[in-house]
């Protein structure tokens, strides 16, 4: 199976940026401590707008990707993030072999 890279840019309530930042970098962190499968998972901050953050993922396949979504630290992170952002915007992209 291909690789999976998801893009997934979240963009905060100004009152809210540094309590879901804070969320963001233990997801980072769990991510990376606790999830089979993870080949990249880098979070970056928007340098035009300081609300909005991205994660660029690298999944060996689809199954360890959705195995990741039912983590508890990511179910977790979900709930403590609701009602916190205006948007989360979630791309899903497979690489394309030229």
């Amino acid at each position: 199976m291909k690789n999976i890279v998801i893009v997934a840019r979240v963009k905060v309530k100004d009152e809210f940026k540094d309590e879901v930042y804070d969320e963001l970098i233990k997801l980072h962190e769990a991510t990376h401590k606790y999830d089979e499968g993870c080949i990249q998972y880098d979070l970056h901050k928007d340098l035009d707008d300081k609300n909005s953050f991205t994660f660029v993922e690298t999944w060996e396949n689809q199954e360890f990707l959705l195995a990741h979504e039912k983590k508890e630290h990511f179910i977790n992170f979900v709930s403590k993030i609701e009602n916190k952002i205006d948007s989360l915007k979630i791309k899903k992209l497979e690489k394309v072999e030229l």
